[in-house]
């Protein structure tokens, strides 16, 4: 008798494979489900606000010196030099200045700073001292100022205190700008003040046009002499990176307890800058007074002078200055007279802190007003000055 095993019917084997491959896919993945969730990354903490410097580090100074030697061809018994600004003594070794300069610089809309430079030194301080302030010492307080810049369009500038005067090519020697000739010219030191103690404003209307205006004591008046102010202006124009022209004017009563008779300024400036070492300028003056000699009368003078900086290199360079003064009612220097001078100055820096230059100066006058050996007086007088600069 044969047996026969009966056959597993097809659908059920179909669903016992079908378990079978789901159990296994599932023992697979166990792992990977049981796995946990990896654990974010913490945020980084924001770095920390950098601590605000000490007021002292804000402030940046600055020092001067400059030392010469004077000679006077005419020998004068006075052992003075006629009309000159800074160097009047003769035969004589001289600390001009020593300067040091404290200062927090303003730059931006919204900040605030200042600047003071105290010098010391038997010229530069004795002559450009203002009246009352240390007037006629060794010793001067030549600016002092606070400065802030408004938030206004491209920032509007105020400076209240003392400062240098906007007139003239020529400046006073200092840390932050010293001059092509040792010398000063006589437009420098008869026709323009040297300081204002007030206020002033500036504005850049572009980047070809700039003003200023200032209202203030006076000429080189550190404590007003009058009851009255006077008004300056100055408008710079920069048509190009090589040119520059400067227009300044000032007017306003100058003499002592006197209102009513103003003194008028106008000059104008002009330079060309032809390298870094090769530069061209002119400088023009007029001015008058009414009744600064005879009252009622008005007084008036002008001068000009042009200048040349020929840089033969780095280190070397050579300056030339001349000029024309004319003193026409004497209201300047005193006698009426037409002054004109001649001066060649070789420069050569020995480093960027170390400047030696010699001036080699003829001064002319239609005038005999010169002073010579013998207490004679006549035309002209010739001077060779040594000049020595540090600075940083």
């Amino acid at each position: 008798m044969t047996l026969f095993r009966r056959a597993r019917p097809p659908h059920r084997f179909r669903l016992h494979a079908l378990a079978l491959a789901v159990t296994a896919a599932l023992g697979a993945a166990r792992p990977a489900l049981c796995q946990p969730a990896p654990t974010p990354a913490p945020t980084p903490a924001p770095a920390p606000a950098p601590a605000a410097k000490p007021w002292y580090e804000e402030v940046a100074v600055n020092a001067f010196v400059s030392a010469s030697y004077s000679y006077n061809l005419n020998r004068p018994d006075s052992g003075t030099n006629q009309f000159r600004v800074f160097d009047f003594d003769d035969n004589s070794f001289k600390v001009d200045v020593a300067e040091v300069v404290l200062q927090k610089a303003v730059s931006k809309p919204g900040e605030a700073g200042f600047r003071i430079d105290f010098v010391a030194g038997s010229s530069i301080p004795r002559v450009s001292s203002s009246f009352g302030l240390l007037q006629g010492q060794d010793v001067d307080l030549q600016q002092a100022f606070v400065s802030w810049i408004a938030p206004v369009g491209s920032g509007l500038r105020f400076d209240a205190g003392k400062f240098i005067t906007h007139f003239g090519y020529e400046v006073i020697d200092g840390y932050d700008g010293t001059n092509d000739n040792a010398t000063r010219s006589f437009l420098f030191g008869y026709t323009i003040p040297y300081a204002h103690t007030g206020l002033k404003a500036t504005y850049a209307f572009s980047d070809q046009l700039a003003g200023m205006f200032e209202l203030c004591n006076g000429w080189d008046v550190a404590r007003d002499n009058n009851t009255s102010k006077s008004l300056g202006l100055q408008l710079t124009w920069t048509p190009s990176k090589t040119v520059t022209v400067y227009g300044n004017v000032m007017t306003g009563p100058e003499r002592a307890n006197v209102n009513s008779d103003p003194r008028n300024l106008f000059n104008v400036v002009a330079q060309w800058k032809l390298s870094d070492t090769t530069v061209f300028a002119l400088d023009a003056v007029y001015g008058s007074e009414k009744g600064a000699v005879t009252p009622g009368e008005t007084a008036s003078w002008s001068a000009i002078a042009g200048y040349a900086r020929l840089g033969l290199s780095d280190a070397f360079a050579f300056c030339l200055r001349a000029e024309y003064f004319n003193d026409a009612d004497g209201a300047r220097t005193g006698t009426v007279q037409k002054l004109t001078e001649v001066t060649v100055t070789p420069e050569y820096k020995v480093s960027s802190h170390l400047i030696l230059r010699g001036d080699l100066r003829v001064d002319w006058s239609d005038a005999d007003v010169f002073s010579k050996k013998g207490g004679v007086f006549k035309g002209n007088q010739a001077t060779i000055l040594l000049n020595g600069i540090y600075l940083f």
